[in-house]
């Protein structure tokens, strides 16, 4: 393309010393010579940027004929069954090469999936939620090490259960160290998201999410009323830490989360279908959740989580957004920081959110976790194709984004499906990961 783009150039500074030389007659281009010379230079120009001339084309480093293979995977997926619809897209070099939607938002009613469809981002509001509190960091309101306690009184003196199979009314021991605010951001607290299996995992789900809540402090304070798995900084274990973030900001910034995310962070990045409640007028493009039935068709959930009157506003889960507007998200994290202008973080907060924090205690091969996300620090121990470096989450219904800093990449994968499994996820990597070729 860059020889193509030479080439128009070179031929219009040609033809403008022509006119000249027809003008004057002392330049030594002639008409004759001008017409053959500019056939020459601009047919390759043409030949190349056009799609239909050659099936082999690339758009940043992405060849699309190796692309194809992840749309016919998607496609296949939603043909045989195991999948109701998708979105994704793909960014590289800073401009959206890949955009699609293939299947139907709802099996129901055969809705046909469009590229704004409203997700369920469950675990993916995360990372949101961590940048928020990462923006009061850079205001001094508080450091790394800091006791949680500082901040949140009731997160003094909390306990430790002896054997999480007892469940929480086993015996417990006092936590051995307080818990810092870097816990809470690396998921080494103590804490649990209840889905570790152990009867002390299916109490705090009960606890956290099958009760009512009235609002954030009202589900963190039942939160740490249940005994903690583990230690404080001794292993990382899932776990609703998060939301403790999320009361956090709250209490920094004398602002519900909801309003911060979209005063700092939702208006500045334009991402107007971002949100914990779904307008009226919006309800149309939000995708329900599909499962499998005991015969194994795919079908629309009889069980949705409410779209609107939300009170709650998670750090763990809850928002509502589309592949495009989390795009804009991603885009301002690869641009370290800066989005259209608009710096929200600094590159260096960037770097330290996006490096491991935890040295071994992150169980997956190949794989840490920074502040709020997963990083890949050893690509042959990951036995996945992608970068040292890259950065990514995924969400309970199988939505899934990485961000790749070395290839300038962001791939986004969306759709509603229920229970997670992290198959999509790696097929997304392999599929996009493969496609990418050496430019000359």
């Amino acid at each position: 393309m860059g020889i193509a783009f030479l080439s128009v150039e070179v031929g219009l500074e040609i033809l403008s010393l022509g006119y000249q030389s027809i003008y004057n007659m002392k330049n030594i281009f002639h008409l004759p010579t001008l017409i053959i010379l500019l056939l020459f230079l601009w047919g390759p120009a043409k030949a190349q940027s056009s799609p239909n001339s050659n099936p082999k084309v690339t758009l940043a480093g992405i060849d699309r004929e190796r692309l194809n293979r992840y749309d016919e995977f998607l496609k296949n997926e939603i043909e045989e069954g195991r999948m109701p619809g998708a979105v994704s897209y793909i960014m590289r070099r800073g401009e959206i090469v890949h955009e699609v939607a293939y299947g139907y938002s709802s099996l129901k009613d055969k809705t046909p999936i469009q590229k704004d469809q409203l997700f369920h981002i469950m675990s993916m509001t995360k990372p949101i939620v961590t940048v928020a509190f990462m923006m009061l960091f850079e205001e001094g309101h508080f450091s790394l090490t800091d006791p949680v306690s500082k901040y949140l009184p009731q997160f003094k003196d909390l306990r430790v259960a002896e054997d999480v199979g007892q469940g929480a009314n086993g015996q417990t021991q006092p936590a051995n160290k307080e818990i810092t605010i870097s816990h809470l951001l690396t998921h080494t607290a103590g804490f649990s998201h209840g889905l570790g299996g152990t009867k002390l995992d299916n109490e705090i789900a009960k606890a956290l999410y099958s009760e009512s809540h009235k609002n954030i402090e009202n589900r963190v304070n039942t939160m740490i009323k249940m005994p903690l798995v583990g230690h404080p900084g001794e292993q990382w274990y899932y776990s609703a830490s998060p939301d403790v973030l999320s009361l956090l900001i709250e209490h920094f910034s004398g602002m519900t989360t909801a309003g911060f995310l979209k005063q700092r962070i939702f208006d500045p990045l334009e991402m107007e279908d971002t949100g914990y409640n779904i307008s009226k007028e919006n309800k149309g493009r939000w995708m329900p959740v599909h499962h499998m039935d005991k015969q194994g068709n795919l079908i629309n959930s009889a069980a949705q989580l409410p779209t609107e009157g939300n009170t709650i506003f998670g750090g763990t889960h809850g928002l509502f957004s589309s592949a495009p507007d989390y795009m804009k998200f991603c885009q301002m994290l690869l641009n370290k920081g800066e989005y259209k202008g608009k710096h929200l973080l600094s590159p260096k907060t960037v770097d330290i959110m996006t490096m491991n924090q935890v040295d071994d205690l992150y169980q997956a091969p190949g794989q840490g976790f920074g502040l709020g996300f997963g990083v890949t620090t050893n690509v042959a121990a990951s036995k996945t194709l992608g970068s040292v470096g890259q950065y990514y989450w995924s969400g309970a219904y199988c939505t899934y984004f990485f961000i790749d800093p070395k290839e300038e990449m962001i791939v986004i994968l969306m759709s509603q499906l229920q229970p997670y499994s992290n198959y999509y996820g790696e097929k997304m990597r392999q599929l996009v990961y493969q496609s990418l070729v050496r430019e000359y």
